[in-house]
């Protein structure tokens, strides 16, 4: 039986992106090969640091959390990140989440060879590991975190290869925010394709 290493799971409000506001129920899986300098869950990094659930008992906390305060699963997110969520196999925890009535949603860097049965994907690229470039064209969302300057023309080159219908987001990075997103504002002024994306969830005090 295929076992998992959960850093932390809990329901709460997405806080970024597409579905910003919306409730959903996150399960953050141990385990990183991305390296970001400035990331926020450095803890989740190393997967030998969090304990091994099974798919039934990851899934079952999921339906017990969410049915005590929503009542029911039904079309409620649940979002896999991490970490990078995509160092381990995700079939088998996806097919039980959405036989559960959940919707199934990503977040990632690409770095790694897709997996999982998805209802929508979040793509993150990060310059210090690049994602895959079979996975670029299949993101519902490309949401990229601006640190400085430089990282607008990182966005436009993941944009280049997105779908038709791939939301565009740009998201300052929390510690940079009040210099960058007078500049994110003014891009997207330029450049309105592209979305601003918030987190709103460090405003709100949510996980």
């Amino acid at each position: 039986m295929q076992q998992l290493p959960v850093m932390e799971s809990f329901y709460t409000l997405q806080g970024e992106g597409y579905y910003q506001g919306h409730a959903a129920y996150f399960i953050r899986l141990g385990g990183c090969d991305v390296g970001c300098v400035w990331c926020d869950v450095k803890e989740s990094w190393d997967a030998q640091k969090h304990p091994l659930f099974t798919i039934e008992a990851i899934v079952q906390k999921a339906i017990t959390t969410v049915t005590e305060k929503a009542g029911s699963t039904k079309n409620v997110l649940c979002i896999i990140t991490g970490g990078e969520p995509l160092l381990h196999p995700l079939n088998e925890l996806t097919e039980a989440l959405q036989k559960a009535d959940f919707l199934t949603n990503i977040e990632t860097s690409g770095s790694s060879p897709l997996s999982g049965h998805w209802n929508w994907i979040c793509l993150s690229p990060k310059k210090f590991k690049a994602p895959l470039p079979e996975i670029v064209p299949l993101a519902n969302e490309l949401k990229v975190v601006i640190f400085n300057q430089h990282d607008f023309k990182w966005a436009e080159q993941f944009a280049k290869q997105t779908n038709p219908n791939c939301k565009l987001y740009l998201q300052p990075e929390w510690d940079k925010a009040a210099i960058v997103t007078p500049l994110i504002i003014e891009y997207i002024e330029q450049n309105p394709q592209w979305e601003l994306s918030l987190q709103i969830h460090k405003y709100i005090n949510v996980p």
